[in-house]
Parts: C-alpha cells; sequence; structure tokens
C-alpha cells in the first residue's frame, strides 16, 4: 500500500501522441514497413484505441469517434499484411514438427502459397503505395488533432470510472467466452484484455506492485489469446470444413493438430482468468487503490 496521501498517474496526452508519432515513423523509415514495422504499428494503434476509450467521459463525442475510428482503420488495413507473415510462421513450425504429415500435403496448393516467402520489394506497388499514403494521412491527422486536444485537467474518478467500466466490459466477455467458447467470442475478450491492459499502465503510480503484477498477468492471457486467435484465423484462410464425404484425411489430421494447440494454449488461460475476473471482484479493491490526482 502506499504511505503517500496522494499520487499522480502518469501524463496521457504526451504518451498518446507519442505512440502515434513512433508508428509514423516507424511507416515512414522503408518504402514498405518489414513484419516487425507492421507489427509495431498495429501495437501501437491499439494502445491509443485503448488510451481514447479511457478519455472518453471527458473529451466530445465527435472527437471520439473520429480519432477512434481513424485509428482503428489504420490497423484494419495493415491487418491483412500481418496475418500473411503470422500464417508462414505457424505452418513452417507446425512443418518442423510433422514432417511426415506435410511431405503428403506438399501439393496442397493453398499451403504451398501460404508457405512461400515474399520478399519486400524496394518499391511498391501501386495499391501498397496507395495504402500507404491513406495510412500516414490518417496518423498525420490523428496526430495533428490530439496536439491541440485540451488534456489538462482530467477528473481522476473520471478516469477511474472508465477503466473500472473497461474491467466489467472484460468480465462479460470472460464469462460469455469460457460458457461458450466460440472463437468470435475468444478474440472479442482477447481485445478486450489488451484494452485494460493498455489503460492500467497510466495507473501503475497508484500501486507499482499490484499493478505490475496485474499487467504481467494480463499480458501473458491476451499473447496466448492472440495465439489462439491466429490459428483460427489460419484454419478459416485455408478455408477447411470437415467433410464426410471428402477424402482428405491429410488436411483434417493438420487441422485436429492445429486445433490440439489451440486448447494448449486455453489451457493456459482459464486459470488465471478466472482468478482475474471472477464475478463479483472489484478492480480498486483487487489492485489497492486509493487517493489519485493527475
Amino acid at each position: 500500500m502506499m504511505d503517500q496521501d496522494y499520487v499522480r498517474l502518469k501524463d496521457i496526452k504526451p504518451a498518446l501522441s507519442g505512440y502515434i508519432r513512433k508508428a509514423s515513423v516507424l511507416l515512414k523509415q522503408s518504402p514498405v514497413p518489414d513484419e516487425k514495422a507492421v507489427h509495431d504499428i498495429r501495437v501501437l494503434m491499439k494502445k491509443s484505441r485503448a488510451v481514447i476509450k479511457l478519455l472518453s467521459g471527458q473529451i466530445e463525442e465527435e472527437s471520439f469517434k473520429r480519432d477512434y475510428e481513424s485509428l482503428r482503420e489504420v490497423g484494419r488495413m495493415l491487418s491483412v499484411w500481418r496475418e500473411t507473415s503470422v500464417h508462414r510462421k505457424i505452418l513452417k513450425d507446425l512443418k518442423k514438427k510433422n514432417q511426415d504429415l506435410f511431405s503428403v500435403l506438399k501439393d496442397n496448393e493453398k499451403l504451398s502459397f501460404m508457405m512461400e516467402r515474399t520478399e519486400t520489394p524496394a518499391e511498391p506497388a501501386e495499391n501498397i503505395k496507395n495504402d500507404l499514403e491513406k495510412i500516414e494521412e490518417l496518423l498525420d491527422k490523428a496526430g495533428y488533432r490530439i496536439r491541440f486536444q485540451t488534456l489538462t485537467n482530467l477528473n481522476p474518478a473520471i478516469l477511474i470510472r472508465e477503466l473500472e467500466n473497461t474491467y466489467s466490459t472484460v468480465v462479460d466477455r470472460y464469462i460469455k467466452c469460457r460458457n461458450n467458447p466460440k472463437p468470435p467470442d475468444i478474440h472479442e475478450f482477447r481485445k478486450k484484455v489488451k484494452d485494460l491492459l493498455y489503460q492500467l499502465w497510466f495507473f501503475r503510480p497508484l500501486n507499482p506492485p499490484a499493478v505490475k503484477s496485474l499487467e504481467k498477468r494480463l499480458d501473458t492471457m491476451a499473447q496466448n489469446l492472440g495465439k489462439h486467435n491466429d490459428l483460427t484465423q489460419l484454419i478459416t484462410t485455408l478455408d477447411y470444413k470437415y467433410n464426410t464425404v471428402a477424402d482428405n484425411p491429410s488436411l483434417d489430421e493438420l487441422v485436429l493438430i492445429i486445433r490440439e494447440e489451440q486448447g494448449s494454449y486455453l489451457s493456459k488461460v482459464w486459470p488465471q482468468a478466472f482468478k482475474t475476473f471472477r464475478p463479483g471482484q472489484k478492480l480498486v479493491n483487487m489492485l489497492g487503490f486509493r487517493i489519485l490526482v493527475i
């Protein structure tokens, strides 16, 4: 617990501006962003959107919608680039562990295409160039608007309330997908876990050990849920549907192996999720928050 009568939250506006500025720098550091840059920009967009949600009770609704949708669009446009590289990495890892199976599947055109590495071109194609220009414009405009947002004298009680709202949303998503673990609901649970993770960072000064411990737990959950989702997207991209008439036992086996890995990731999530999001638990009590100022 804290000895002082009050503590100061981490500054929100500089952090938000920094996320967008860093994303813009990563975007412009080469003609076509590589896999790491795409991943890092998408993470920065998720952090930015989580912050805007945290501020939603203290900024105009029009500003909230405009900036949130702009940053969401950036992440959406980059998602296809990320999925291509993720699918390839997953399949190559599966191949190392199941070489005989992949030998049988060597003539599967979809698998072969997904496993082919595409070199980053020195100059972007016209469609990619257009996307990059749009992303750059979205980032520049959002950064400009946020620069002139008045985010001083934020009400700490409202910030706490928004954090608690995020926590309540995560609890709801957890209970829903735990009772009926459908991939779309698990994916929604993961997204809300990340919102809570990225918002919590600003509240670290209130009780550093407790907040950091929860952040670590949430990060581990989000990573395992993310791997589960990546495997779901892989199966979707393979256009796989079990068919008793179709004679495709090798592909059936591959999908069952993928399902087994998905189950392994979820088995790591549920015990920690129950501990963190069990019904009736209050976030402020769990973290030992007391008095705060901005």
